[in-house]
């Protein structure tokens, strides 16, 4: 079902862009006073009158197909199932886990606790000189 739908949206899409052409192609209203002072194109290969009547019937057919398959479109489009179209749609949830260490109380046994190392084993500084505090003044 899903190359059908896929086959129908491809269709459709033809047809939107095969209207754009037959549209834009098209005289206008004002094109016909522009043909009697001979500025119109008069011998065309569909004759004086040919070229609009076969471009309008060929819009109204392409209007009708656009519209047929807007319709199975949609009626596809309902009947689809509703299954993941993605990886990860279909992937299963994971809980993650706090951010913060549970809460320690007083009655927390040493052996439950958590070991700190020492200060200068986590911290990758070099030790703090002591500054004298008089060789600024000189």
């Amino acid at each position: 079902m899903n190359n059908l739908h896929t086959g129908v949206l491809i269709a459709h899409t033809l047809i939107a862009l095969l209207i754009v052409v037959l549209v834009l192609l098209q005289r206008g209203k004002g094109a016909d006073a522009g043909a009697a002072f001979g500025a119109g194109a008069s011998g065309t290969v569909f004759g004086a009158r040919g070229s609009s009547n076969f471009f309008s019937r060929a819009t109204a057919v392409c209007a009708t197909l656009f519209f047929v398959s807007s319709l199975a479109l949609a009626y596809l489009s309902s009947q689809a199932k509703d299954e993941p179209t993605s990886l990860l749609e279909g992937a299963p949830v994971v809980e993650e886990a706090p951010d913060t260490p549970p809460e320690l109380s007083e009655e927390t046994p040493v052996s439950d606790m958590p070991e700190l190392e020492s200060a200068e084993d986590t911290l990758d500084l070099p030790p703090l000189e002591e500054e004298d505090p008089d060789a600024d003044q000189g």
